[in-house]
């Protein structure tokens, strides 16, 4: 199942005050990215999901937002590193940039270790 066009637009309305950042198909899904590969949104199944670490998770947890989760092979696994988009914030660009702008560092902190990661991995190929 692709994604809603009306969800995609609906979103680059609601995260314009956060500047360029470009939306890339993946899965059934789609990835909201700033900086190239910092992905700070991930949309399934016609849910906001952003990300978070374990600074801002339980800001997200208050909210009552819950964790991305996955079925497969008849289990479900839950990635706490994205959690949903507060109901009220779905709706108010000025509530929806605030909780935007909580997931952009847990999202460049984590595009950066990837980074580190591929240069390790590409360092270890060369010996």
């Amino acid at each position: 199942m692709a994604v809603d066009p009306a969800l995609i637009e609906h979103l680059k309305d609601l995260f314009a005050g956060l500047g360029p950042f470009s939306v890339r198909r993946m899965f059934s899904g789609a990835g909201l990215y700033v900086d190239e590969d910092a992905m700070f949104a991930l949309i399934a199944r016609d849910t906001v999901y952003l990300k978070t670490d374990d600074s801002t998770r339980p800001l997200f947890e208050a909210e009552g937002c819950v964790p991305f989760a996955i079925t497969r092979d008849g289990k479900t696994r839950s990635l706490p590193s994205f959690m949903t988009l507060p109901d009220a914030a779905f709706d108010d660009p000025d509530e929806a940039l605030i909780w935007a702008r909580r997931a952009l560092p847990p999202a460049r902190a984590a595009a950066e270790e990837k980074r580190k990661d591929k240069a390790r991995k590409a360092a270890r190929k060369r010996r």
